[in-house]
């Protein structure tokens, strides 16, 4: 068995772990899919089959779930997500240019991520910090009142 396929199957235990764990599986949906979500990196089809069926739920209810958050991805990110936020407030103080930017300097669109593997771009619609219009978040690390042309030095922090 080769050691890539030795990982997977560590990170199927670890999951099954947490939901044993769970004093009711009933309602636990969500917090599942966020513990898959922190030990894969994404949820694949795998992994959603894996939910449906250790929560005794319909696959369909948990492809639901996952695509009407933003916060769940199908998708691998980067190791160093990033989003902006296009809400009314970043928009109209700037974000799309900044997006522009982001595109620009990683040569990859939103969906997409680095070939390296090092950088994804999303969009959001809102992240509750208008007053500091516009602002990306990269992880969990916000930054605001991002201006043209501060996006490469904030690149280099995660180089």
């Amino acid at each position: 068995m080769s050691c890539k396929n030795v990982l997977r199957e560590e990170m199927f235990e670890r999951l099954e772990e947490y939901i044993q764990s769970l004093d009711t599986k009933k309602g636990a949906l969500i917090s599942v899919l966020h513990k898959g979500q922190e030990i894969f990196g994404y949820l694949p089809i795998e992994v959603q089959k894996f939910v449906a069926l250790k929560l005794d739920l319909p696959l369909a209810e948990v492809y639901g779930v996952i695509t009407f958050y933003s916060f769940f991805t199908t998708k691998p990110r980067g190791k160093h997500p990033i989003s902006i936020c296009m809400g009314t407030a970043c928009y109209v103080n700037g974000s799309q240019s900044i997006l522009h930017e982001l595109e620009t300097e990683l040569e990859i669109g939103v969906g997409e991520t680095t070939p390296d593997g090092n950088f994804s771009i999303d969009v959001l619609r809102c992240v509750g910090a208008c007053g500091m219009a516009p602002v990306v978040t990269i992880g969990s690390k916000v930054y605001g009142k991002v201006e043209n042309g501060q996006m490469k030095t904030i690149l280099k922090e995660y180089n």
